[in-house]
């Protein structure tokens, strides 16, 4: 299967011929080849010849940084949105089909800072409807942006607004499904009818509100956080028929762990994420920037070990 096929496989929930890989972003590439991606700032005065020259040498980066990798999907990060659709021309263009290519798509609330978090407590309890208001507008936005993406040649996305802490999700369960549900619900459903993928993210304990994550219909949930008791063996028992799955290696350890409990936690997903198909394998988060990359390396070595079905 091409590194797309096995991709698209496991978030229909199927078996491919092995589990595939993917990360939502990956900020070791300077570690990992000595070049960085591009970002929008890098652009800032840039010509619109010069602009081109950076847009096609970060393409370049981006297919090398995944392929090295063995990567299945690119997510195109960094760049406004006609830098994207420039970028995802240009990947196409240098690898065909070969990648699943995705981008942020979100357009629903997530955890606002201190200042936005007592508003929003307030509004919900006092001018309920000016939030839905608000909700609308960014789900129209988000149905504008993804569909121009797909059009585009994207393939999906990964819809990234976080909306739970370790302890739980920022709001009640009851107004979660007020307030954010629907219109997640909805932006899915477009996506979907124009022929892409959605990715659920959300970091923290997202046990509370899975039920109504998974009632969206998304391709897949991300990152089924460890560090906040989300065990990937109890999901999958509980919504492995229902939603693909993505993640669950413990990021902490892999900063501050021992080798083995490293090893230990990519082992445990792929003992009971891959069953079954339906998974792709992933840290809980990302390999952020400061991790060793041995550490991320070592994680990849377990995932070619067991990743053949």
């Amino acid at each position: 299967m091409t590194p797309k096929e096995r991709f698209l496989c496991a978030l229909d929930g199927g078996v491919p011929d092995r589990v595939p890989t993917f990360e939502l972003e990956f900020q070791l590439s300077e570690e990992l080849c000595g070049k960085r991606f591009l970002t929008e700032e890098d652009l800032k005065n840039a010509s619109p010849k010069e602009e081109e020259r950076l847009l096609a040498e970060n393409a370049e980066t981006l297919i090398e940084v995944y392929e090295r990798l063995e990567h299945d999907a690119i997510c195109v990060q960094y760049l406004n949105e006609e830098h994207q659709i420039e970028t995802v021309r240009l990947l196409h263009r240098l690898s065909g089909d070969r990648f699943a290519i995705l981008a942020h798509g979100d357009g629903t609330f997530a955890i606002p800072d201190g200042e936005g978090f007592e508003k929003m407590c307030v509004a919900m309890f006092e001018e309920p409807e000016s939030l839905h208001a608000e909700a609308r507008r960014m789900r129209d936005e988000a149905i504008r942006h993804d569909r121009a993406m797909l059009d585009a040649g994207f393939d999906g996305f990964i819809l990234c607004s976080d909306y739970c802490f370790n302890q739980g999700p920022f709001m009640s369960p009851k107004m979660f499904s007020e307030f954010v549900a629907p219109y997640l619900a909805e932006i899915i459903a477009a996506i979907r009818g124009a022929g892409g993928y959605a990715i659920k993210h959300t970091d923290g304990n997202i046990m509370p509100i899975i039920d109504q994550l998974v009632a969206a219909h998304p391709h897949a949930l991300h990152s089924l956080d460890p560090m906040a008791g989300v065990d990937i063996a109890e999901v999958k028992r509980l919504w492995g028929d229902k939603v693909a799955l993505c993640g669950n290696v413990h990021c902490a350890a892999m900063q501050t762990g021992t080798e083995e409990e490293v090893v230990a936690s990519a082992e445990y997903c792929l003992t009971h994420a891959k069953p079954g198909g339906g998974y792709i394998f992933a840290t809980s988060n990302i390999p952020f920037r400061g991790l060793p990359l041995e550490r991320y390396l070592l994680v990849l070595d377990v995932w070619k070990r067991m990743r053949d079905y």
